[in-house]
C-alpha cells in the first residue's frame, strides 16, 4: 500500500489485525479508532473480553450503587493505561453538562462517542446511560506516522464501523464479522505479508 492510499483520518473506522500481526497483544484484534490525525491515533480493542471481572464488580470497587446496571461487556482495550476505563458508547447519550470536554466525552461521529469519567458509570448503573456501550480497560495508541506504517506493512485492514458490528456481535465473532464486511474470507488470509 503506497503512502497516498492510507487515509489521513481514520477516526470512527475499525482496524482489523492481519494474521501476520507481529505484536501478540493485537493478534486477532478489532480496534475502534476514537481519534486519528497527523499527531497519532488512539483506539479501543472491542473484541478481547475480560472474563475475570464483571461490570457489577467494577461498580462495587468504585462504591457506585448498581440500581439498574446492564450486563456491560468489558474488554482489554489496549496496552496503554490498562488500569483506566473507557466507555465506548452510542452517540445519543448526551453529557449532563453543557461542555462535553468537562464531561470527558469525545464525540467521535454521529454514531459513536467515548467517555472516560466515573459519571458515565454512575449513569449506566442507574439505567440512565447510553443505549449501547462497552467498557474497556486500557487503550491502544500510536505516535505520528506509526499507524500509517503498520497499515502499509500489512499489519491492519480498515473497514467502516457500525453499531451492529461494534456492539451487537459476540466478542469471538467480531474479527470474522469485520472481515466479512469487506468481503474477505479469514481462511484466505496469509500470515506472510506480500508486496506487488
Amino acid at each position: 500500500m503506497s503512502p497516498e492510499t492510507v487515509p489521513s483520518d481514520l477516526t470512527g473506522q475499525l482496524l482489523i489485525a492481519m494474521p501476520g500481526m507481529g505484536d501478540p497483544r493485537f493478534h486477532g484484534s478489532v480496534v475502534f479508532l476514537c481519534a486519528h490525525s497527523e499527531d497519532g491515533a488512539m483506539g479501543l480493542i472491542v473484541n478481547k473480553a475480560i472474563t475475570e471481572l464483571t461490570f457489577a464488580e467494577i461498580l462495587e470497587q468504585l462504591d457506585i450503587p448498581a440500581r439498574s446496571a446492564p450486563m456491560l461487556p468489558i474488554c482489554f482495550g489496549g496496552p496503554v493505561e490498562t488500569g483506566r476505563g473507557f466507555v465506548l458508547h452510542s452517540a445519543e447519550y448526551a453529557p449532563r453538562t453543557r461542555d462535553a470536554a468537562e464531561d470527558g466525552t469525545l464525540r467521535v461521529d454521529t454514531r459513536f462517542s467515548m467517555t472516560a469519567t466515573l459519571d458515565i458509570l454512575r449513569y449506566l448503573a442507574d439505567g440512565t446511560g447510553p443505549e449501547q456501550a462497552l467498557l474497556t480497560l486500557g487503550y491502544a495508541g500510536w505516535g505520528p506516522g506509526q499507524l500509517e506504517r503498520e497499515i502499509r506493512d500489512n499489519g491492519w485492514l480498515t473497514c467502516a464501523a457500525s453499531p451492529t458490528l461494534v456492539f451487537g456481535h459476540r466478542m469471538q465473532g467480531k474479527w470474522e464479522a469485520a472481515l466479512a464486511s469487506l468481503g474477505v474470507d479469514p481462511l484466505m488470509l496469509s500470515p506472510v505479508a506480500g508486496h506487488a
